[in-house]
């Protein structure tokens, strides 16, 4: 109640926002992961042939939230998000339609470039939309996120007991419906004529160094965040032998998220600057990683393992809700309000190569912990990588380069 309450609190056009994140995510996560299963047991697809279809939906996406970001700033973020769900639309009907590698390699195009168009959108507007209340409306966006996230995978499993394509529609069908809602809920603002070319932006905003900077400082929090899908529910199912006990994780996210995100935003947002906090919030993400590290390895399954790797899950959902939407309610900060999308869509793109990086770290660690007999290993890597960050951050901080800090905005990029 006191979530709906406090939704109540802002425009309307935040409040759809909000819904709109719930729905993206319960239709993305319904139909993702459970298509490499369908592309390599339904349609006997390649191993190899099954990771080009999925990295390409990935590059589409991570290569490409510059383009959604300068188009949010130049064309209006309304348009931007409602050509980005009606993509996404076309591009998970694709999937449900076509069995052929060039109609699944078109869905995997739209479907990336969709979310490469609506991501930055979506968080531009609600940064213009939300005036001074920003961390309360990316508090909200969390919650909203988190609970798509786990309703996605549930629905998804349920409707694969029909198959895989009424998980497609069921997808499409959401975004269908939400690109409908934004054509008529979501006000149109006026867009101010550019100064400057699409490149010199782009060039301002890589020039920006303490952005670039505390973009690379993400790295944790985005490597980190991922090990939701990979790291703790795997030591779920290791712990107790149950392939289901991975949903555990989420149900303990949800609960956590639903119940403190607000409260914590709320508490902190008048208690010292944003980047202590951020900071803090990345620590203990990596310190999430110590309790399952500790029991890591220590052989046979019971329920009573897997309690670690559940309070480890705990703790680093409590480190997101830290963090999280000090970040979102800094990224603007940096620089000029007209090249807030940009501002977005960089960060997204320089964050989300780190994490990849950092992801391949914590694989390669996986697989040497299971050879080696070293199974604490990729938690202490995710320990290494947390506080690594929350060091990274706490540094730009004292140098003044982060918004809220000593030096004026136009003399970060000098930082």
């Amino acid at each position: 109640m006191k979530t709906w309450r406090e939704m109540r609190r802002f425009p309307v056009a935040v409040q759809l926002l909000l819904v709109n994140q719930l729905g993206v995510n319960t239709g993305f996560y319904l139909l993702i992961p459970y298509l490499a299963t369908h592309l390599g047991e339904d349609l006997g697809m390649s191993a190899a042939v099954v990771g080009i279809v999925l990295g390409v939906r990935n590059l589409s996406q991570q290569g490409l939230f510059i383009i959604g970001g300068s188009a949010a700033d130049r064309l209006g973020a309304r348009g931007v998000i409602i050509a980005g769900c009606a993509l996404r639309t076309v591009g998970f009907g694709l999937f449900a339609l076509g069995d052929g590698l060039p109609v699944l390699l078109a869905a995997s195009v739209l479907s990336g470039l969709a979310g490469a168009l609506f991501n930055p959108a979506v968080r531009a507007y609600l940064s213009q939309e939300s005036g001074d209340r920003k961390a309360e409306a990316f508090a909200l966006f969390n919650v909203f996120a988190t609970t798509g996230a786990l309703i996605g995978p549930l629905l998804g499993s349920a409707l694969l007991l029909v198959d895989f394509r009424a998980s497609a529609l069921t997808a499409a069908g959401i975004f269908a419906v939400l690109t409908v809602a934004q054509a008529l809920v979501l006000p149109a603002r006026e867009v101010e004529p550019a100064k400057s070319g699409v490149l010199a932006d782009w060039r301002e905003v890589v020039g920006n160094r303490a952005f670039v900077a505390f973009a690379l400082a993400m790295v944790g929090m985005f490597t980190l965040e991922n090990q939701l899908y990979l790291l703790l529910p795997d030591g779920a199912r290791r712990a107790t032998g149950w392939d289901g006990a991975a949903g555990l994780v989420f149900v303990v996210g949800t609960l956590a998220n639903l119940a403190l995100q607000l409260r914590i935003t709320h508490s902190l947002k008048s208690r010292g600057v944003r980047a202590r906090w951020i900071s803090a919030g990345l620590a203990l993400m990596g310190l999430a990683f110590v309790p399952p590290m500790l029991v890591a390895g220590a052989g046979g399954t019971s329920w009573p393992a897997v309690v670690p790797v559940l309070l480890g899950a705990l703790i680093l959902y409590l480190g997101v809700m830290i963090a999280s939407p000090f970040v979102m309610e800094l990224i603007p900060g940096f620089g000029r309000p007209e090249l807030t999308g940009t501002y977005f869509g960089i960060f997204y793109v320089v964050s989300g190569i780190a994490a990849a990086v950092g992801n391949t770290v914590v694989g390669w660690a996986m697989d040497t912990g299971d050879r080696s007999g070293t199974e604490w290993l990729p938690w202490a890597c995710c320990a290494v990588f947390g506080l690594a960050s929350a060091a990274g951050v706490a540094w730009l901080h004292r140098l003044g380069a982060l918004p809220g800090s000593a030096v004026p905005v136009g003399e970060r990029s000098a930082v």
